[in-house]
């Protein structure tokens, strides 16, 4: 009677550590996912302002290359 008493603990057990180690690693994946997520939203805001740095370094060149000219001429 003891010994049946004990196989059924110990299969309790065993499906509770099993079911804490689910958890855990579904908690991981959930974790894993949200860092991603977070990782490419600072990706495509970096990459936002490369592309206004670039844009304005573009508009200050073309200004600088349409004052050419005219320092020519002042020279």
């Amino acid at each position: 009677m003891a010994e049946n008493k004990f196989t059924k603990y110990l299969a309790y057990a065993l499906g509770e550590i099993i079911l804490v180690v689910i958890g855990i690693l579904i908690a991981l994946a959930i974790n894993n996912w949200n860092e991603g997520r977070k990782i490419e939203a600072k990706q495509k805001e970096l990459l936002a302002g490369i592309v206004k740095e670039l844009t304005q370094d573009i508009a200050s060149h073309d200004r600088m290359i349409g004052d050419v000219p005219r320092q020519i001429e002042i020279l």
